[in-house]
Formats: structure tokens, C-alpha cells, sequence
């Protein structure tokens, strides 16, 4: 155990250059407004602007019920997020699913103790989102949610897609899975109906006494690859290994967080006799967690809302990574604001399940788009993303 942690402590040195942000040098020089046909030279400005934060709730509304181990829902709040700048907006989002421990009110609460007003140049983001954490514990969407607009309005200024400025291919992506919830058989299979065609791997959740019910209601209709997420719903290791062996048996390629977050030591040894790839989710919330669970997961999920935001997430990834690690890019139920962000960072992942806007009827933005089975970033700057319907913001 002392040689394990040794080595993981001299990886993570020794890798530490790759967990920070690619420098923003050379994109910074200038900023170009097309819309403007205007340029000038950052922080050379004839007056100096600050940075106005404001919010609006909005509840998104999920086109069927969505149920997975330990409770079921029909919508998902969430708070969006608006980060003007010198006539510049950059916009985000938390989104707060019930067992994230935030809500529309927390979140508010956070936002209203922000203040941006010593900040003269939004793309010094290492700088704002330290700050942005040091406000508060926890809170991780609502800090997402200004981290989130940070770098879009970054982008913006910039004049570059995020995925170009972390030196990514945005074609270069996993196929995103389709979520399928603990459902009857003939919903399950009504659900996989309606997307086939569309994706390329389906999710199925798991976690109770229905999983192989569930398995082959998917499997009576298709024949696409699955990956299977227990939501820490299996309780005994034996149990476990025995029913991951029969999903490989029907084309499961991949299993997430099949056993309690703080059960390490059974983690573990899962891992090691498991067939499938073991991923990280309920375990794995920021940076400060992705050492502990080399050897113990075969991989992690990385989530804009339980890591604060893309800062955080590209240094998951790095890290990851660099511990040889596999890495999936996830997320909650979402407007395309929070999934067109994430769609800026995961290229070159092993696994994503990025279909959180696609679960939802009252998507208000457009940005990152389904194409054969993948999620593909814009290439507007920033984010890439843009209000489809009239939000009302506030700072109260």
C-alpha cells in the first residue's frame, strides 16, 4: 500500500504542468468582434468594464420519467446564468437533480455572494474560479454555473471554440449513450424504439431486482451495446461479479458505480476480477478524489456539476490520464448550455453519456448537436451555445 501511494504521489508531480488550463497567451492578444467587425488588444481597453452576473430558475421538463436506483422524478430545476462583459455575454447553468443537495434557493443564495468586481479580465479563469471556490464549501453546480459562463464569455473574447483552445478534434469524441430508466418492459422497450437509428450505445439503469428483466426487455428490440449503471444499487461483491459476467454476456461493455461510493475496499476487488471496465461516479466528485481511486476503478465520470465546472474537469482529465486512467465525460438532466460545455472537453475520452438535453421537452438553448451517435461541439466561440426562447434575468 506504501509503494502504491508513493507511485501515485511522483505520477501526479510529475504530471502536474498537464492539469492546468492550455495558456491563453496566444489567444489573447487580440479580440475580434465579428458582429462588431471591431478588434483590440486585451486589457488596453479605453475604460475598464466589470463583469455582471445574473440568474433566472427555469425547470426543465423530462419526456418521460426517469427513474433509477433509490427514487423516480418528472423534472429536473435548474438555475442559468448570464456573465456580461463589456457588451459580451457568456452564459451557464447549475442543474440540480434532488440527490445533488442543491437547490433553485441554495444556489441563488450562492450566487448572490459573488462578487466580480476585482476582476478587470475575464479570461484570467484560474484567478476568478479560485475565488469563486473560496466563497463557499460544496455548492458545486452553483459554482459550475458561473465557471461555466466564465468560459464562454472567455471564449468569446477570444474568439475561439473551447475545444480549439484545449487542442482537441471535436470529431475525435465517444458515441454518447442514450439513458434508459428502471422502467416496465414495455416502456423500456418503447423507450428503445424511439432511438434507434439515432445512437450507437444505450445506457440501462440498474441496481435492483429487475436487472435482467431490464437487460432483456432492451435486448427482445436491439442489439446495440450497453453500458450498465447501478447507482450503487448492488450491495454484495459475490452478487455483483456473478451478474457483471452475465451482462458481458449480453454485450455490456462497461459498468458504473455498481457498488456503495464509500465501499473502496469491495470496489476494489471488483475491479480486479471484473471482465468489464469498473467506472467511478457517486465516488469520484472533484480533483482532490481522482488519486484515491487509481486501482481501485478502472476509470471515472467526470460531471460539470459535481467537479464545479470545466476548470476542474480538465484537470480530472489530465490527471486521470496521466494514471492511466479511462475517462468518461457525463452529466445530470441539462439544457444544451451545460451539454454543449462539456462537448468542448471531451474529445480523445473513452466513454460519455451526454444526452442530458436530449431527455428534456423545454430545451431553451442551442449549441452542441447529435450527429451519428456523438455529440459535436460548435465551433462559435466560447461554448457555443445561444438562448432559443426569451429568459428573464435578475440579480435578486
Amino acid at each position: 500500500m506504501k509503494s502504491r501511494r508513493l507511485f501515485l504521489k511522483t505520477t501526479a508531480a510529475a504530471a502536474a504542468t498537464a492539469f492546468s488550463l492550455p495558456s491563453l497567451a496566444r489567444f489573447a492578444k487580440i479580440k475580434i468582434d465579428e458582429s462588431n467587425k471591431k478588434a483590440f488588444v486585451l486589457n488596453k481597453f479605453s475604460k475598464i468594464d466589470k463583469m455582471k452576473l445574473s440568474w433566472t430558475p427555469y425547470n426543465l421538463q423530462l419526456k418521460h420519467t426517469f427513474t433509477i436506483s433509490g427514487f423516480s422524478r418528472t423534472t429536473t430545476p435548474v438555475v442559468i446564468t448570464k456573465l456580461e462583459y463589456d457588451d459580451i455575454v457568456g452564459y451557464g447553468e447549475a442543474s440540480l437533480p434532488p440527490y445533488l443537495g442543491e437547490s433553485q434557493e441554495s444556489v441563488i443564495d450562492f450566487l448572490k455572494k459573488v462578487d466580480l468586481s476585482g476582476f478587470t479580465d475575464p479570461t484570467q479563469i484560474e484567478e476568478i474560479v479560485d475565488y469563486i471556490d473560496s466563497i463557499a464549501i460544496n455548492n458545486s453546480a452553483a459554482k459550475a454555473s458561473v465557471d461555466i459562463a466564465l468560459h464562454d464569455l472567455a471564449g468569446k473574447i477570444i474568439g475561439s471554440p473551447w475545444h480549439k483552445i484545449y487542442g482537441l478534434s471535436k470529431y475525435e469524441v465517444p458515441d454518447t449513450t442514450f439513458t434508459i430508466g428502471i422502467d416496465t418492459d414495455e416502456v423500456v422497450k418503447e423507450k428503445t424504439r424511439e432511438v434507434m437509428g439515432s445512437y450507437n450505445i444505450l445506457k440501462v439503469k440498474v441496481g435492483g431486482r429487475d436487472d435482467k428483466r431490464m437487460i432483456r426487455a432492451i435486448r427482445s428490440v436491439s442489439n446495440l451495446p450497453l453500458a450498465v449503471d447501478a447507482n450503487q444499487g448492488w450491495k454484495d461483491r459475490h452478487e455483483a461479479i456473478e451478474m457483471i459476467y452475465w451482462l458481458k454476456e449480453q454485450g455490456v461493455v462497461m459498468i458504473e458505480q455498481p457498488l456503495p461510493k464509500s465501499d473502496l475496499d469491495n470496489i476494489a476487488k471488483l475491479t480486479e476480477e471484473s471482465p468489464l471496465p469498473i467506472f467511478a461516479d457517486e465516488s469520484v466528485q472533484r480533483l482532490d478524489d481522482v488519486e484515491r481511486l487509481k486501482g481501485v476503478f478502472s476509470g471515472i465520470n467526470i460531471k460539470l456539476m459535481k467537479c464545479t465546472g470545466m476548470h476542474e474537469a480538465w484537470q480530472m482529465r489530465q490527471l486521470a490520464k496521466s494514471l492511466d486512467m479511462k475517462v468518461m465525460m457525463g452529466c445530470m438532466t441539462e439544457t444544451s448550455c451545460a451539454i454543449s460545455a462539456a462537448s468542448q472537453l471531451y474529445a480523445g475520452m473513452d466513454f460519455a453519456d451526454l444526452d442530458g438535453a436530449l431527455l428534456i421537452a423545454n430545451d431553451c438553448f442551442s449549441g452542441a448537436s447529435l450527429q451519428h451517435g456523438k455529440i459535436i461541439a460548435s465551433d462559435m466561440p466560447g461554448n457555443g451555445v445561444m438562448p432559443t426562447k426569451e429568459l428573464n434575468f435578475t440579480r435578486v
